[in-house]
């Protein structure tokens, strides 16, 4: 996937006469693939149980009128009136900071209800998001009205158009950096401690350095532009927990287990209907920061916020390598998959391609990378 990325920006890059590689749309394009990432870190957990959400995309758009709303016409009065003597910057913080709160709720308590409902009472996954769907796009219609709705406050817009500067992006890159190869010491040597088999020193050492470069030539281009965009920060972060999470804590093991032998994971004591509804609660909580950033960046609650989320986000876990079927998976793998996606819409978009071919070229992607797991089970099989 990498390599495939590699081409495709080649390819665009080669298409646009090297507008595709100019910092400033390099920048627009991973703080475009920072809203579908968050989904992907979700949707992986989901697939690798073996189940589905198609309600994600309407969560996220319906979480983002939500805020905007809260915003533009419940919590401005009621602010003023509680805290008079401060300034209107200090009203606009703690508005955003009530919006984001209430945004993060909603989307937890979404997601709890499904996975009450996927878990506990024994609906099928595919029937309860395809219902959320459905009801959540009905939310959207009924705040919205079918109106845009603005203003929204410039801290909240900071969320997802804001940038890091220049030197704390730096800063930033050298604790990565240096966490990169704490890491690869840390591991090789729990490894020898409990007599796993080690790879060659070099390899491992080498690894971390083409990582590193690959850090450092990321901060130099977004550097060049205006520093890293608060939204990939705040993905990279969130990644690398769901990541933990996913492979280093009892959690993430079950997750795995309930996608790679369901009845075998309910025989060794594994709580199948518990994870299941961690799962989808885990699912809302990330759909509601999509949505958190989604109105940031748009600077509006808008009517279709978040339509055909779920299909990139889908798309995005099989084309890092996610199995339909459950059990294998990997959260960098979707977030390569997010990354590819991203580039080849950014690309289109730069080559104003019209909106109907990029829904046509997406729907072959989708199709393509689905094909491929199919054949690699049977292969393997």
């Amino acid at each position: 996937m990498i390599i495939a990325l590699v081409l495709i920006w080649i390819l665009f890059g080669a298409l646009t006469d090297g507008i595709f590689f100019a910092s400033r749309n390099m920048s627009n394009l991973f703080r475009q693939m920072s809203i579908i990432g968050f989904l992907a870190c979700g949707m992986v957990l989901v697939l690798v149980t073996a189940g589905i959400d198609l309600s994600v995309g309407a969560i996220t758009g319906f979480v983002s009128v939500i805020t905007a709303y809260l915003q533009a016409y419940i919590l401005a009065g009621p602010i003023a009136n509680l805290f008079p003597s401060l300034s209107l910057q200090a009203h606009a913080v703690i508005i955003s900071g009530i919006a984001v709160v209430a945004g993060l709720m909603v989307g937890t308590a979404i997601g709890m209800w499904h996975g009450f409902a996927i878990a506990y009472l024994g609906i099928p996954a595919f029937i309860v998001t395809l219902g959320g769907q459905l009801i959540f796009r009905g939310g959207i219609l009924g705040i919205t009205r079918g109106k845009t709705i603005v203003p929204i406050v410039e801290p909240f817009k900071a969320i997802a158009q804001g940038y890091l500067p220049r030197t704390l992006s730096w800063v930033i890159a050298v604790i990565l950096i240096g966490l990169i190869f704490f890491m690869t010491y840390h591991g090789r040597s729990r490894k020898k401690q409990f007599g796993f088999p080690l790879d060659s020193i070099w390899k491992d050492y080498v690894k971390s350095v083409v990582i590193s470069l690959l850090v450092i030539l990321y901060v130099s281009v977004m550097n060049d532009y205006r520093g890293i965009p608060i939204p990939v920060l705040v993905l990279i972060v969130t990644a690398a927990i769901i990541h933990y999470i996913s492979r280093n804590t009892k959690f993430g093991r079950y997750v795995y287990a309930l996608g790679g032998n369901r009845e075998a994971a309910k025989l060794s004591g594994v709580n199948i209907l518990r994870n299941t509804f961690k799962v989808y609660a885990l699912m809302g909580f990330l759909s509601a920061i999509s949505g958190i950033v989604l109105t940031g960046y748009v600077a509006a609650g808008t009517i279709g916020g978040g339509t055909n989320y779920e299909l990139d986000a889908i798309a995005s876990c099989v084309i890092g390598g996610v199995s339909l079927s459950g059990g294998s998976g990997s959260i960098v793998g979707a977030l390569i998959g997010a990354t590819v996606m991203a580039s080849v819409v950014n690309g289109m978009s730069v080559m104003n391609m019209d909106v109907f071919w990029q829904n046509i070229i997406k729907g072959i992607i989708l199709i393509l990378a689905v094909y491929m797991d199919v054949a690699t089970k049977k292969r393997n099989g």
